[in-house]
């Protein structure tokens, strides 16, 4: 399970969030400089590297090859994933590149461009980022399946993300489940059991 990461969010908590069995952390803070966005990245790594958890920044190939996370999502609006490749490459082979995508076509492109895996969705509503698209549901999980290893993203709960696990997803990105619960620890417990 992958959690969202914004400079805003209880950061002492991240151990406690990899310990708990979150093994995945994607930093994404639209309303920091450059610098605060590095340093971000890095205090996320420093926090939760150690426990085997890894690391992407999303938009940014610059800043995860320079904070020396494991990898990179771009969004459609971002420099296009053969470009990421291309940079990731040249810098350091192996980088995760990971590319939103909304349909299977979408996902066979972005294998086609050298992308690791595609977040897909957002599978329910969500109001965690302004201006998403209307809501895929479950069964768009299912029919993008077998082409690259697929993140469920979007207003996902438990039973939710047990479902996108079961349509074929190999893993679940969340913010608010965690982030909006009085017990986040407690919370991402709760979702890593449901798509364990």
């Amino acid at each position: 399970m992958t959690l969202l990461v914004d400079a805003a969010d209880d950061l002492a908590l991240l151990p406690d969030l990899a310990a708990a069995g979150v093994d995945g952390f994607q930093v994404r803070a639209k309303a920091v400089t450059d610098a605060e966005l590095l340093c971000l990245a890095r205090l996320v790594i420093g926090a939760v590297a150690p426990l085997g958890a890894s690391v992407t920044v999303c938009d940014r190939v610059d800043v995860a090859l320079a904070s020396g996370a494991d990898g990179v999502h771009v969004g459609a609006d971002d420099l296009p994933v053969a470009e990421v490749r291309a940079l990731a490459d040249a810098v350091r082979p192996g980088l995760l590149v990971g590319a939103t995508c909304r349909d299977r076509a979408g996902v066979v492109r972005a294998a086609a461009a050298g992308a690791s895996y595609a977040g897909i969705g957002p599978v329910r509503a969500s109001d965690s980022k302004a201006g998403l698209p209307e809501p895929l549901g479950v069964a768009a999980v299912a029919a993008a399946a077998g082409v690259l290893p697929l993140v469920a993203v979007g207003g996902l709960d438990a039973a939710t993300a047990r479902a996108t696990r079961a349509a074929g997803a190999q893993g679940v990105a969340v913010i608010g489940a965690v982030w909006r619960d009085p017990d986040p620890v407690g919370a991402a417990e709760v979702l890593v059991a449901a798509v364990g």
